[in-house]
């Protein structure tokens, strides 16, 4: 009798562990750990390398990384976006997928300016979009809707501030930041690349772009 009871235990355990496997084989992510929602994108408008206005309704239903850069940038700039870059070939022929490049230094980096880095970076601006607009709108996106930076330090004046960070945010197709990485660590930038497959699988909803950075 309990060499039939074990026997009976062992093959309800291959058959679930089967049906688990099929699972995962059927269904794009299933048993798959979900990156948690950190923030929420709030409605934004900036103009982009082509003089046209971005919003968030642009972004809806996209999958896309931000990041914050000024082309003049001797130090990490360059570096960021020659990890970016990577990240661009790896998707630029995914019309799901966008790179968003804020400005942190509009006062220089204007329209022409933008149009100019663009070109040499030998991009798709349809894919890889470079934006400017109003200093302080730049970087209360860069702290409250993408967490790139300490939210404390929009209480300086905005004409004392400089942002600089070497941070990406990953944003889903519902405008929730579910990830940030270190732009610099090529680790990181493996990682991004896996987590923007992950998210490229997930549904989007109907959900639009919420001004609760904290709700979930």
């Amino acid at each position: 009798m309990r060499r039939k009871w074990i026997f009976y235990i062992g093959f309800f355990l291959v058959l679930v562990i089967g049906f688990y496997v099929a699972l995962t084989q059927v269904i794009p992510g299933f048993g798959e750990v979900k990156l948690p929602v950190v923030s929420r994108v709030q409605p934004f408008s900036f103009t982009n390398q082509d003089g046209q206005q971005i919003t968030e309704r642009i972004m809806e239903g996209k999958v896309y990384v931000a990041e914050y850069f000024f082309t003049t940038c001797p130090s990490i700039c360059p570096m960021l976006n020659t990890n970016m870059k990577k990240i661009y070939e790896a998707f630029k022929d995914e019309p799901g997928f966008l790179i968003l490049s804020h400005t942190v230094d509009p006062e220089n980096d204007n329209v022409a300016r933008l149009k100019w880095y663009a070109d040499s970076m030998h991009v798709n601006t349809q894919r890889w979009i470079f934006v400017t607009g109003r200093k302080d709108s730049l970087y209360q996106a860069a702290r409250n809707s993408y967490l790139l930076d300490d939210p404390a330090n929009n209480l300086q004046n905005i004409n004392d501030q400089f942002l600089h960070t070497q941070f990406f945010a990953l944003v889903d197709r519902n405008g929730r930041v579910r990830k940030i990485y270190d732009g610099l660590k090529k680790a990181e930038i493996e990682e991004l690349k896996k987590d923007i497959k992950r998210l490229l699988k997930e549904r989007g909803s109907n959900e639009r772009f919420s001004n609760n950075i904290f709700g979930s």
